[in-house]
């Protein structure tokens, strides 16, 4: 007998997965590993359609939002916020030392891509911050309509938090060209937390070549070149969370 959890995440997890985490332990240098590794990857790219280079970092989302910001910025980016998280993300950059602009509505209304779009038009952006589904209040911004807003600006990254949509709601990351969009998995992959999966374009790997200070943990060259190389992760993953 358990407590049911009726809230956005973490989610009801399955027997059969907790179970899996039980599976004896193995060396995250070992060619067991890399196997395990490579075909989580490849089933995530293949899960969500997408050729994008595929990431799973051992922490929370709230990582990925600041690693994000890190790998694809330079000086610049623009923040949509909608409710909390939304919030929490445009702080982040703040802190990283970004120049931040933000168009904030009223928490429990959409982002329409018009606004967007007349932002776009006044100065230009090095990325735009958007969340899809902001889970504080449950609203879930036009993310395919935002993407095409994007179009007609080549130079400016689209960086989405996932966290309560991937999974759960239709996002077609390669037709909208997203650059990076990440989710940690207690919500709709309804696994236990503590990683997430993050997709990353090419052109936002391009992009982190020339920007500096793009920290360790959470650099994405780094977990490129350990992926391509080893099929590994460059530290210790959590292992029984990949089983």
């Amino acid at each position: 007998m358990h407590k049911k959890l009726f809230i956005p995440g973490p989610t009801e997890v399955r027997e059969e997965i907790l179970r899996a985490q039980a599976n004896p332990m193995i060396g995250h240098r070992s060619s067991d590993f890399s196997a395990l590794y490579e075909r989580v990857i490849e089933k995530l790219r293949k899960l969500f359609g997408t050729d994008r280079k595929a990431f799973v970092f051992t922490s929370s989302a709230t990582g990925v939002m600041e690693g994000a910001i890190r790998n694809t910025v330079n000086r610049n980016l623009i923040s949509f916020i909608n409710g909390a998280f939304s919030k929490r993300w445009h702080d982040i950059a703040l802190k990283n030392g970004k120049e931040v602009d933000a168009v904030e509505v009223e928490w429990g209304r959409a982002i329409k891509p018009e606004m967007v779009e007349d932002a776009l038009k006044k100065k230009h952006y090095e990325a735009v911050l958007v969340t899809h589904n902001e889970t504080s209040t449950g609203v879930m911004n036009p993310l395919g309509e935002i993407a095409e807003v994007l179009n007609d600006h080549p130079d400016t990254l689209l960086l989405v938090d996932a966290v309560s949509s991937l999974g759960g709601a239709p996002i077609d990351i390669d037709r909208w060209d997203i650059d990076v969009i990440f989710a940690s998995v207690q919500k709709c992959f309804a696994l236990p937390p503590g990683i997430t999966v993050t997709f990353v374009s090419d052109r936002a790997l391009e992009k982190a070549k020339n920007v500096e200070n793009r920290g360790y943990y959470f650099d994405f060259l780094t977990m490129l070149k350990y992926y391509e190389e080893r099929k590994q992760t460059p530290a210790t993953p959590a292992i029984s969370l990949l089983y």
